[in-house]
């Protein structure tokens, strides 16, 4: 109650005069007079309840916004709660709040009539979609449109009632941009964006906004097969965005749609060259995060439906933004950001990069995480392609690095270093000038601040790399594929349009003359975005497609022979024309070729001529083996079926086949060769140097270079007009290699594709070669040697080095008891063997042996018995006569000459899946498969019989051996006796058991203990065995998550070679090395042999291979082997010049003879080094003392003279 000093506001009002225009209220107090429809309504409740809740209530906003009066009037309130989605409105709206008070149905039980005031009219109670219909109408009114055919449908939509009504009306605006002279340009003359975008304010309700996005589906379909009509709906993306923000479902839908309409309208090439860039501005502005996060699944979809090359392309514009989004402060949208990114990114195909996308994202979104993803990328050795999409990825990484205040002097040297490769790997300056500003002033600062002068010193050679002052950079230009600019592409597309035919077309017509009056800019920008960006990843045959379904079949000879033909020429891709001098052309077709999940020639053309012979050079892995399979069976695009063209692929499939056939048998199962007689055949085959006796063999016992002229003699027979030749040399020795050259040469009318490392063999045959290049193929007249005069950073076919790739061989191990690199560690004793069944021994009385320093290559035609020689040696095969000693622990690395047959039976597995296999007991399984190893029923028979080893116990049985240890110049073992207990175990010298038969047993006890020694400081884990596979060439990618099944020739031989390095071996044993292997990988592994220190003995008809390693030579031949005097070796062949400290160079490291043993008659008695006198050792000192003053005042950088005893080196 107020204090009685202030008078009540009812007393002051009472004492007021009357007001004419004041109505009292029977509850007290006053109410203004008014004619409007709302006061009518609240007059008419003043009798009743309902006029107390509305003065507690929101009642007067709801009215303005919703439909609740009609319902008071008397309407059906279920059927229109059917026809609207009344009450998802509720959801949004004041109603609820009502509701909650008091139910409609409550209030109509409680209610009393009451009497009206006189100043109630009988003007019906407007409803609430009339009063929203008024509102609409005005915001209609507000637009300032010119009267327009869709007008009048506009005002009807707003005015209906129910979405049924709605959706005829959007068919009819539809509709109109169907009519004669109408086209989707008046979407853009009829303002229907700004209408749209007045439908989904706010404030209107929601049949409205629904019915505005409806529009935008319908527009969207009705595009559909009338590009490029779709450009004009680029804009309405961003409206429908909007949508999915609503707190309304239907309107979520209806927004839903309208996203999906519109994708479904653009051609896939579209998606990221014209819908993108759309997306990404959108995410960068201010939009609601419900929104972007809709965008974010538009990018998704994007790179899901759009091939990988032009997506990469769009990298330099996406990832920024991505990165923008994956760190917005909102956790929903930064997650899904995130995980957008990194799907994104991860279909880059760069098998550097690959393992470590997930860090380098996450150091995009994380800057903390830098130090450890430039750590990470410094231990990469770059090979693939730096393009611009990979830049793009990396320079923020590397540029936040560089700038770092944390940075420390090993991160930023790490930095330098990685920018300096990266820089390095670009084929082209476009591909990184837009990322130089970005890192070149991080750079100087780090030449101009680092306090280690190393860091400043590898700093400055990367600003010179990166600024292209260097001479490698200076020189190589751009060498990588041009790039095509949207004003460029705009231009070829005004230029040709011209010349475009519209006879009896009136409305291309009338689209080309807009175009060239630039009144369609719109189309034109859209074209030219399309043009560039299907230009740039050289997909001609989809350029050709899209612009004939635009200009029609009749403008076809425009569409390819000028306005594509003039944009091929841009990038030296012009569609070679057939030049009737050249010959006769057998193929020209455009193609692209991909393995698994990769791309290994994109969009490239492939042109033969008829009796030409094609080298097929690239590094191991680019695809050339796959290349010519893919053409064996009937797999390239646009290449000529079998009956226009026959093709025959000769590689290596027969190499370890044990076949029992013989060799005529053999070949008449060719399904290819039914009708050919055996008369027929074995004439071939006579042809090729078989004569009646090889031709009685079977497959199995033929050698590898007598398989391969099998293979050939198949090729002949089936009269191939293209030969696929794949490593056609490998196993063939000198006389074969050139009957093979001979056998080209002659048949002219012969096409031959060639994949092969033989220099000297690409030298003599090919008329022309085709090399690999940015997944393209590049054609080069004339040989092998014209070819590297055009390209000489393919010089590596010539030289033998290690700055492609690189291999490092782990050191061997220390043997027990060899302190000189020149005692037999292994010898063979007048050894004799001959195959089963075989008349003559393929080896007869062969003495030889090998140290620590060995360096031997075994020679002789095919069929000698090299490998014979070798397997014997090593133990596969188990001699008739003679004896095979080794060292009890000795570990020797076996490359078989059929390298496959190691990882044949384990293709499933990655090859560090193999290696975990192969050693998971400690032991190598390989060893253990050899025919000397293997325990026969005879030998398990003696297992049985019981010994007695004069220890006072008697007779007993052995069950294991389980120790060892020295014995004088030998070793005893620790016997585990059947049926006693350890600790009567007895420890019985080598040659003991022995002579009692079990040498099998002490041989695969003493393989344990040399391979357990070996693997003494290994540990079989996958990340240390990754490391290996690196260190031999293999990518990490590759050895990791690649089946070997999957794998090239070449790089299963790099899985071979670490298999057989694992634990340590002390000889490396080589069976044809260079087989598979590319130029790279066969100069990284002619390094790694060369800087071991184990010994190595290798067969290998690759005379530069040899002549570079090998100072001795074992001739095999006619059953025989002879030994040939110590060679100097031609280091001259090796790119560096050569190591001279090298194993086997100098002449006191040569090979053992088979009498290098600790007899008496071979003890060599060192020299007792003279002492000096007094008077010899003034004298030297002061020649020391000359030399150091001499030393001091030499120009700075003379290497210090090494003080020594010698008084010769003195």
């Amino acid at each position: 109650m107020p204090p009685k000093k202030f008078q009540s506001l009812d007393d002051f009002i009472d004492t007021q005069p009357k007001d004419p225009n004041m109505v009292q209220s029977p509850y007290g107090g006053y109410f203004k007079k008014s004619n409007n429809q709302y006061q009518q309504q609240r007059n008419y409740n003043q009798g009743g309840k309902y006029q107390n809740y509305n003065q507690g209530s929101n009642y007067q906003n709801y009215n303005q916004g919703s439909n609740y009066q009609n319902y008071n009037q008397g309407s059906n309130y279920q059927n229109y709660n059917q026809g609207s989605n009344y009450q998802n409105y509720n959801q949004g709206g004041n109603y609820q709040n009502y509701n909650q008070g008091s139910t409609y149905q409550n209030y109509k039980q409680n209610y009393v009539p009451a009497a009206t005031t006189p100043n109630t009219s009988a003007t019906p109670t407007p409803s609430a979609s009339s009063a929203s219909l008024s509102s609409l109408n005005n915001s209609i009114s507000n637009l300032n449109l010119d009267l327009t055919p869709i007008t009048g449908y506009l005002t009807k939509m707003t005015e209906s009632t129910n979405i049924t009504e709605r959706k005829t009306l959007i068919k009819s605006i539809v509709e109109e941009f169907n009519q004669e002279n109408s086209s989707m340009k008046n979407v853009e003359e009829w303002g229907v964006h700004s209408v749209i975008t007045k439908l989904i304010k706010p404030k209107n309700p929601a049949l409205i906004k629904e019915s505005a996005y409806l529009l935008i589906s319908n527009l969207a379909q009705n595009c559909t097969n009338k590009s490029p009509q779709e450009a004009y709906l680029l804009p309405f993306f961003s409206l429908a965005l909007d949508g999915i923000a609503e707190k309304d479902n239907t309107v979520k839908r209806a927004a839903q749609h309208a996203i999906d309409a519109l994708l479904n309208t653009f051609p896939i090439e579209s998606l990221s060259a014209n819908v993108l860039p759309v997306i990404l501005e959108y995410l960068s502005s201010g939009a609601k995060w419900q929104s972007k996060i809709a965008a974010l699944a538009i990018v998704d979809r994007i790179r899901e439906d759009s091939p990988n090359d032009l997506l990469e392309l769009t990298f330099k514009q996406t990832i920024p933004i991505l990165t923008d989004v994956s760190t917005d402060f909102k956790p929903e949208l930064a997650k899904q950001g995130h995980q957008t990114l990194l799907d994104y990114v991860s279909i880059l195909d760069n098998l550097d990069l690959s393992p470590r996308y997930k860090l380098i994202v996450d150091t995009l979104q994380n800057p903390q995480k830098v130090p450890d993803s430039v750590k990470s990328l410094s231990s990469v050795t770059f090979v693939a392609e730096v393009t611009e999409s990979s830049l793009s990825l990396l320079v923020p990484i590397l540029n936040r690095s560089l700038n770092l205040s944390s940075s420390s002097q090993e991160q930023l040297r790490q930095t330098v270093i990685v920018i300096e490769n990266l820089t390095r790997l670009v084929n082209n300056r476009v591909e990184i000038e837009s990322f130089v500003p970005l890192l070149l002033p991080g750079i100087e600062k780090v030449v101009a601040t680092a306090s280690l002068p190393e860091v400043r010193e590898l700093a400055e050679k990367a600003r010179k790399v990166l600024k292209g002052d260097d001479e490698e950079t200076t020189t190589q230009g751009n060498s990588g594929p041009v790039r095509l600019t949207k004003d460029d592409a705009e231009k070829f597309f005004m230029d040709h349009i011209g010349n475009v035919s519209t006879e009896g077309d009136f409305a291309l017509k009338v689209f080309l003359d807009d175009i060239k009056n630039k009144k369609e800019p719109v189309i034109t920008d859209y074209l030219s975005r399309f043009i560039q960006a299907v230009s740039n990843v050289n997909d001609w045959k989809r350029l050709e497609e899209y612009f004939i379904s635009i200009l029609g079949e009749n403008n076809k000879d425009v569409v390819n022979n000028e306005f594509i033909a003039s944009i091929r020429s841009i990038f030296h891709q012009e569609k070679v024309k057939h030049d009737e001098n050249e010959g006769i052309e057998i193929v020209n077709t455009d193609f692209s070729l991909a393995y698994g999940s990769r791309m290994l020639l994109n969009k490239t053309n492939l042109r033969l001529i008829k009796g030409h012979r094609y080298g097929l050079c690239g590094r191991n892995g680019a695809g050339k083996s796959t290349l010519m399979r893919a053409i064996a069976n009937g797999q390239l695009d646009g290449f000529p079926d079998k009956d226009t063209l026959r093709t025959c692929f000769v590689e290596h499939k027969l190499q370890g086949e044990e076949g029992d056939l013989d060799l005529v048998s053999f070949i008449a199962l060719d399904e290819e060769l039914q009708t050919t007689s055996r008369e027929e055949i074995s004439d071939a085959l006579e042809s090729v140097g078989f004569n009646e006796e090889r031709r009685a063999q079977t497959v199995g016992s033929l050698s590898g270079g007598w398989k391969m002229k099998l293979e050939l003699a198949r090729a002949m027979l089936q009269k191939a007009d293209i030969l696929l030749l794949d490593e056609p040399t490998n196993h063939l020795d000198v006389s074969n290699v050139k009957w093979l050259e001979e056998y080209l040469l002659e048949h002219t009318d012969i096409t031959s594709l060639i994949v092969s490392h033989d220099s000297g063999f690409l030298d003599t045959v090919c008329t022309d070669i085709i090399h690999y290049e940015n997944k393209k193929l590049a054609y080069y007249k004339g040989n092998l040697a014209a070819f590297v005069e055009q390209k000489p950073e393919a010089k590596a076919y010539y030289t033998l080095t290690d700055s492609n790739a690189q291999m490092h061989f782990p050191p061997p191990g220390i043997l027990t008891g060899i302190k000189s690199r020149t005692k037999a560690v292994a010898k063979m004793t007048d050894v004799t063997f001959a195959y089963p069944g075989s008349d003559k021994p393929s080896l007869s009385h062969v003495s030889c042996a090998l140290s620590l320093s060995s360096r031997v290559a075994v020679l002789g035609p095919n069929g000698a018995g090299k490998s014979t020689l070798i397997k014997l040696l090593t133990g596969e095969l188990v001699p008739q006569e003679g004896k095979v000693e080794k060292h009890p622990n000795l570990r020797i690395g076996y490359i078989a000459q059929h390298a496959l047959q190691h990882v044949n039976e384990h293709k499933e597995k990655t090859a560090n899946q193999y290696l975990q296999w192969r050693y998971a007991f400690g032991d190598d399984r390989e060893v253990l498969l050899k025919e000397s190893r293997k325990i026969s029923a005879e030998e398990k028979e003696m297992m049985t019989k019981e010994i007695d080893v004069d220890d006072g116990r008697g007779a007993r049985q052995i069950e294991a051996i389980v120790g060892r240890q020295k014995l004088k110049k030998s070793f005893q073992y620790e016997v585990k006796w059947k049926w006693w207990k350890p600790k009567y175990n007895s420890w019985v010298p080598r040659d003991v058991l022995i002579g009692h038969g079990f040498e099998k047993l002490v041989q695969k006890f003493d393989d344990h203990e040399a391979s357990r020694e070996g693997l003494g400081y290994r540990e079989l884990t996958p990340s240390v065995i990754t490391k290996h596979f690196e260190d031999v060439g293999l990518d990490s990618e590759i050895a990791n998550h690649t089946p070997l099944g999957s794998l090239s020739g070449g790089q299963l031989v790099k899985v071979v070679i670490a298999g057989a390095m694992w634990n340590n071996p002390h000889l490396l044993v080589l069976d044809e090395p260079t087989n598979y292997l590319d130029r790279d990988s066969l100069g990284a592994l002619a390094v790694a042999i060369r800087d071991w220190t184990g010994g190595v003995v290798m067969i290998s008809h690759n005379n530069e291979f040899v002549g570079a390693l090998c100072p001795e030579q074992w001739i095999v031949e006619n059953g025989t082997m002879v030994q040939k005097g110590i060679n100097q070796i031609d280091q001259s062949r090796f790119e560096d010049g050569g190591n001279t400290n090298a194993v086997g160079v100098k002449a006191d490291m040569i090979t053992p003879s088979v009498d290098d043993d600790d007899s008496p008659a071979n003890i060599k008695v060192r020299q007792r080094k003279k002492k000096m006198t007094r008077n010899e050792k003034k004298a030297q000192a002061e020649r020391r003392r000359l030399r150091y003053i001499e030393w001091l005042s030499s120009p700075k950088g003379t290497p210090k003279p090494v003080d020594t005893d010698d008084e010769d080196e003195d």
